[in-house]
C-alpha cells in the first residue's frame, strides 16, 4: 500500500491559476456513445486516468475502434454492432464504468461479465441490476448482497419501461437511458432530486432526440445514433480540492475552463454556507455543457449546517467538504450522505476515522457527521485506497500543524494524473514512504 508523507512548505509568492484534467464522467459517457454512433467522434481533452482507460479497454474488446490522437484526444470508429468479448471485462476501481457499461450491454443484447478489484467488488449493483431486470434484462450480480461481478445474458431484448429510482443517482439513470437506446418503446426515468445530467445532455449531439420536463427524461428507442465531436470540460471534483486549498492555503487559486453542470456544483454551495464565497467568472458553454473560471482565496471559515438536499450535487466532493469542516471555527452538520458509505470506500467512516486521527472532533453519523473544527495536528490517516480520501488529506496538510501521513495513496491517478505536481505548485512537499 503506497503512503505519502505530505508537509507544508513555503506558499507560493503569487495566486495560482491551476488546469485540471478532463472530466471522468463526461469522458466515460463520450466513449460508450461514441461506439454505437455511426461515423468517426474524436473526443478533446479525454481523462487519461486508470478509470477511464478500464471502460476503452472493455469497449475494444466489445469491438470498439479506438484511435489516440494525443495523450487526451481520441478517436473513436463507431457503429459496428457490439460482440461478446468471451472474456471477463474488466472494470478496475470504476463503479461508473460497471454500471454504465451494465445498461449499455443490456441494451445492445451482449453477454459478459463485468469485474472490478477488491474495492470495487464490495460495493452494491442491485439499484442498476433491479431496473434492468425490468427491462427484461437478463442480468446477474454473482457476489455477495448484490455485489459484483456482473453477468449479462443474450435475451430476447429489452423494453422501455418508466422508473423513479429510490435513491437519487445519476449512474442509475445513465445506465437506464443507455440500456434505453437498445430498447422497444419509450424509457423515461423521474428523479426527486435533481442529479448530474451529462448522459441527458449529451445525447442530442449524437443525434438522440429527447423530452426533458418536470424531473424526468424519456427517450425512445432503437433510435440511430450519428457521430460528434466532444469537448470535454475540466473537471469540477479534481478543481474542488485545488479550491479547497485555495480556501484553507495562503494563497489564492484559479482554475480554469471548469465544468459547472448544475448537478455538480454542491459543493459550491456548502463553500458558500461556510464562509468561502468561491467566484464564478467567464461562464460560457463547451458542447453541451456549462463551463467557467473558479476562484478561491483564503477565509476564515466557520462551521455550518448542511443541508441533506446539497449532497447529490455535491456527492463526489464530500471528501473535501469534510476537509474544510475540520478548519471551520464551530460546528459543521453533514447529513442525508449515507451514499458515501458505499462509494470507493465507506466515505464517512474513513474521513471520520482520519480527522480524529489529526485531533478534529468528529462524531459519525448513520448519513453523516458532526465536526467540531478550528485546529488540525499532523498524524497519519488511512485513505482506504480511495483516491478522493487521499487528497482531501493531502491538502488538509496546508492547514495541519505537522506533516500529515496519507495510507493507500495509489489510485490518485484513477481521477487526477499528475495531482502531486499540482498540489506541489501550492506549498506542499509529498515524500512517498512506501
Amino acid at each position: 500500500m503506497g503512503s505519502w508523507r505530505v508537509s507544508r512548505t513555503r506558499a507560493p509568492s503569487a495566486p495560482q491559476t491551476l488546469l485540471v484534467p478532463g472530466d471522468k464522467s463526461i469522458s466515460h459517457r463520450a466513449a460508450m456513445l461514441a461506439t454505437l454512433a455511426l461515423g468517426e467522434s474524436e473526443i478533446v481533452n479525454f481523462l487519461p486516468g486508470s478509470d477511464c482507460l478500464a471502460t476503452i479497454g472493455a469497449l475494444e474488446k466489445l469491438g470498439g475502434r479506438m484511435t489516440w490522437l494525443a495523450r487526451d484526444r481520441l478517436l473513436v470508429r463507431g457503429g459496428q454492432q457490439l460482440r461478446s468479448p468471451g472474456q471477463p471485462l474488466d472494470c478496475g476501481n470504476s463503479g461508473t464504468a460497471m454500471r454504465l457499461l451494465a445498461g449499455l450491454m443490456a441494451g445492445q443484447n451482449v453477454a459478459a461479465q463485468l469485474h472490478g478489484d477488491d474495492s470495487l467488488s464490495r460495493r452494491p449493483m442491485h439499484r442498476v441490476v433491479d431496473p434492468l431486470s425490468r427491462m427484461g434484462a437478463r442480468i446477474e450480480a454473482l457476489g455477495q448482497d448484490g455485489c459484483p461481478p456482473l453477468r449479462i445474458d443474450p435475451g430476447e431484448g429489452l423494453r422501455g419501461i418508466s422508473f423513479a429510482p429510490p435513491v437519487p443517482s445519476a449512474q442509475v439513470k445513465s445506465a437506464i437511458l443507455l440500456a434505453g437506446l437498445g430498447a422497444r418503446g419509450e424509457t423515461s426515468v423521474r428523479e426527486s432530486t435533481p442529479t448530474r445530467d451529462h448522459t441527458e445532455r449529451m445525447l442530442p449531439s449524437f443525434g438522440v432526440s429527447l423530452e426533458r420536463a418536470n424531473g424526468s427524461v424519456s427517450l425512445a428507442g432503437r433510435q440511430p445514433l450519428r457521430a460528434a465531436r466532444i469537448n470535454v470540460p475540466g473537471d469540477f471534483s479534481s478543481a474542488a480540492f485545488l479550491l479547497l486549498a485555495g480556501v484553507i492555503g495562503q494563497v489564492e487559486v484559479r482554475t480554469d475552463s471548469v465544468g459547472i453542470n448544475p448537478g455538480r456544483t454542491g459543493f459550491l454551495q456548502a463553500m458558500e454556507r461556510m464562509g468561502a464565497g468561491i467566484r464564478i467568472l467567464a461562464r460560457r458553454q463547451a458542447g453541451a455543457e456549462p463551463v467557467a473560471d473558479l476562484v478561491a482565496a483564503p477565509v476564515a471559515l466557520r462551521g455550518a449546517r448542511l443541508p441533506a438536499s446539497l449532497v447529490p450535487s455535491a456527492i463526489d466532493e464530500m471528501p473535501a467538504v469534510f476537509a474544510a469542516a475540520a478548519c471551520a471555527r464551530g460546528q459543521t452538520v453533514i447529513q442525508g450522505a449515507a451514499e458515501l458509505r458505499v462509494k470507493e470506500s465507506d466515505r464517512i467512516a474513513a474521513m471520520a476515522a482520519g480527522l480524529r486521527a489529526l485531533g478534529v472532533e468528529c462524531q459519525e453519523t448513520p448519513d453523516g457527521a458532526r465536526i467540531n473544527g478550528g485546529s488540525v495536528r499532523g498524524g497519519e490517516v488511512d485513505a482506504q485506497g480511495d483516491h478522493r480520501i487521499a487528497m482531501a488529506f493531502s491538502i488538509l496538510a496546508l492547514a495541519a500543524k505537522g506533516p500529515v501521513t496519507v495510507k493507500g495513496v495509489e489510485l490518485v491517478d484513477t481521477s487526477f494524473p499528475g495531482f502531486t505536481k499540482v498540489a506541489r505548485s501550492l506549498g506542499l512537499s509529498f515524500e512517498s514512504i512506501g
